[in-house]
């Protein structure tokens, strides 16, 4: 899947994240819910990937995954570092620590991911401190915070005090501020514009996309919001249910869209258009449980399309040109 001309950052393969239902007397053997289930693709350095699907498909917790809060139950993330390939569910305890420096969360919730105890500038200098890019009470560390601030459209006079005093807008700046100030080179941001108002969106979207063009960062950007992450997104992949269905460039994904699920998300973007015709799908029927999924294809009990084939068998992960992958029996541009 690897682009020769572009250097891959993280590579994941064949990666699935079960976790153990609880059992009850009515049953005794061990089940498990299916949140990642057998995903593989390559994160380029520099890019920004968005990650759409439903409520439940486990965007989340493949973001999550990748930076080895959840530790994988199978499968492999691969770091590409200095020339290095760094295995991340092999390394020891001691040595992620170290890593995770380079690999950073921005939460969704502004209000309950910040300490409400601890005021902006200790929020921010609490990873530094721990990273050992400073000692505690260091004046120099106080210097760099204010910088980090600034970037982050902060102003300084904030520094002393607690997130209470803020607007959802500016403590999402804030969260911002807390884990690129620690120079990452890859960032996992899980929903974070969908707390926001929509006019403070914009705002937080353009300062991530400068921030990405100052620190060359990389962005795995989770989101339900189909508009948002057209504006902000070089590559789309499209889960359902555990798995990718769909991953194409951007431009690609809109313009020639293949699989069925993605066709039926582009259609409920909201537009103000009077004269655009476009017709609604609408998706019949609830998610399946993720603990029993359905045989075949997990989409079939849902789609509009489906023939016999597409109920017993599983559909492969194929590249179909212009970097532009699916995993459909009868992909889109084969109907009539």
């Amino acid at each position: 899947m690897e682009n020769e001309n572009r250097k891959v950052l993280l590579s994941i393969r064949d990666l699935k994240q079960y976790f153990p239902v609880k059992k009850t007397k009515l049953r005794e053997k061990q089940r498990y819910v299916r949140a990642n289930d057998g995903i593989s693709l390559d994160i380029y350095a520099g890019e920004t990937l968005g990650l759409v699907g439903e409520s439940g498909c486990g965007k989340s917790t493949l973001g999550r995954t990748l930076l080895q809060l959840y530790p994988q139950t199978e499968g492999q993330v691969i770091y590409h570092k200095d020339g290095k390939d760094i295995d991340l569910k092999s390394l020891p305890k001691e040595e992620m620590r170290v890593l995770r420096k380079d690999l950073q969360l921005i939460f969704q919730d502004p209000y309950s991911s910040l300490n409400p105890r601890m005021t902006v500038g200790q929020i921010i200098g609490e990873g530094l401190v721990s990273h050992g890019m400073f000692k505690r009470g260091d004046p120099a560390m106080k210097d760099y915070i204010f910088k980090v601030m600034e970037n982050c459209g902060l102003d300084t006079y904030m520094f002393g005090r607690y997130p209470h005093q803020f607007s959802g807008g500016q403590r999402q700046r804030i969260g911002i501020a807390r884990s690129l100030a620690l120079n990452p080179s890859f960032v996992v941001c899980d929903e974070a514009v969908s707390a926001l108002d929509v006019s403070i969106q914009s705002q937080i979207l353009n300062l991530l996309s400068d921030l990405k063009e100052k620190q060359n960062l990389t962005y795995l950007f989770i989101t339900h919001d189909l508009s948002v992450v057209k504006y902000i997104s070089d590559r789309i992949g499209v889960m359902y249910l555990g798995n990718m269905v769909e991953l194409a460039p951007t431009e690609e994904l809109f313009a020639n869209t293949l699989h069925p699920y993605t066709e039926a998300l582009l259609s409920a973007i909201p537009v103000v258009d009077e004269d655009d015709k476009r017709e609604r799908i609408l998706l019949e029927g609830d998610i399946p449980s993720p603990v029993n999924p359905p045989s075949g294809c997990k989409f079939h009990t849902r789609c509009r399309y489906c023939q016999q084939k597409c109920k017993e068998e599983v559909p492969e992960w194929v590249d179909v040109g212009n970097n532009h992958f699916v995993a459909c029996h009868f992909p889109l541009k084969h109907k009539e």
